[in-house]
């Protein structure tokens, strides 16, 4: 299709609105976290405003992330309501032009976002918001209570399986650290059965490039009695962005860590059902934000004269939140394995185009 001056001047309109509402909804995200981390870390630490700042920077583009969906959906009806009350939808359309013609572009140009958001927003809020986890439990250090005290990981390959239990966790130098740490090592036998083989206690484990680097040891083996050895090496199948994970949920990680992640989780023998979720998700993504767009014109194309714009844009943004909690339901179903991942996760998304096509149908043709 091909792309006029007005589909130009409409598309303009609608990213500048866009554009907009972004900039309100990050203000408010920024303001709002301010005063969480200012209540959290400065009370207990002595932090200046700078570095809360700093924090609230790196924390940010992750929840931003999350309202993306609102911002197409209050920026595209701001834009088209203002359009409407200026009558300049009511000039193109009584000039023979197709709300299709105005509408489909901007749908377009939301789409092609989505796409930029997931293969370049994503990593960069999931980078920035590791490096906030990380750089917060420097300054918390003890005062940390959502970080949970017992650690469980496993690794493993076609052979050998290792659960890995620690009390507590830090990164050092952009290594993983674990304290207190219990290794329980098995073998598969031919059947797949596993076969407890060893256990391994020590003071301190940390993560080096392809394996754990052991401090104060203590292998204890079936049948046999224990040895201690101050130091031990154990090859590891893990990196530390990847061990880092393990700690993190699903949305904080980015897209193209995803399919190792899922890979690695079922390798050790977990499931990769939050992973897989959050894939879904995230491939569902520029659809979402297209659909928006398309349901921020087809709440807002009633004429100005005819009365009762301001009600039905404000059942647009209600309609708005409603998808928001049935994509949250969706995802929760999918989790406790009611419904199929790929349904919970483009369910959403197809909902609101149907929901924003249907009464695009109904307001231009009849």
């Amino acid at each position: 299709m091909r792309v006029g001056r007005i589909e130009r001047y409409v598309m303009g309109r609608v990213l500048g609105s866009v554009g907009a509402a972004l900039a309100v909804i990050s203000a408010v995200i920024l303001l709002v976290e301010f005063v969480d981390l200012s209540r959290t870390v400065g009370v207990r630490v002595d932090v200046g405003v700078g570095q809360v700042f700093w924090l609230t920077l790196l924390r940010s583009p992750s929840l931003i992330q999350i309202l993306l969906p609102f911002v197409f959906l209050f920026g595209g009806i701001g834009a088209f309501v203002g359009l409407n009350r200026r009558s300049e939808l009511v000039a193109m359309r009584a000039a023979g032009v197709s709300a299709w013609r105005f509408i489909l572009p901007s749908a377009g140009a939301a789409f092609a976002i989505g796409v930029l958001a997931i293969v370049a927003l994503n990593p960069l809020a999931a980078a920035l918001n590791g490096r906030f986890e990380a750089e917060r439990g420097q300054l918390m250090q003890n005062y940390l209570g959502d970080i949970p005290q017992d650690i469980w990981l496993r690794q493993g390959d076609e052979r050998t399986q290792i659960v890995i239990h620690a009390k507590t966790r830090d990164t050092v130098q952009g290594y993983v650290r674990l304290r207190g740490v219990s290794l329980f090592i098995y073998t598969k036998s031919p059947t797949g059965a596993p076969i407890f083989r060893q256990r391994i206690e020590a003071s301190e484990a940390r993560l080096m490039p392809g394996f754990w680097q052991l401090k104060d040891v203590r292998e204890a083996t079936a049948g046999e009695s224990s040895v201690h050895s101050d130091t031990l090496s154990i090859r590891s199948t893990l990196d530390a962005e990847s061990a880092m994970e393990r700690f993190s949920s699903p949305e904080a990680i980015s897209f193209w860590r995803l399919p190792d992640a899922i890979r690695l989780t079922e390798q050790a023998g977990f499931s990769a059902a939050g992973y897989r979720l959050r894939l879904f998700q995230l491939l569902a993504t520029p659809l979402l934000y297209a659909a928006m767009s398309i349901l921020a014109a087809a709440f807002s194309l009633r004429l100005a004269r005819l009365g009762g714009l301001a009600g039905l844009a404000g059942a647009g943004v209600a309609l708005g939140f409603v998808l928001f909690f049935f994509n949250q339901f969706a995802g929760a179903l999918a989790k406790a394995g009611i419904i199929p991942l790929f349904a919970a996760a483009w369910a959403p998304a197809v909902v609101a185009l149907l929901s924003g096509l249907s009464l695009l149908f109904f307001t231009e043709d009849g």
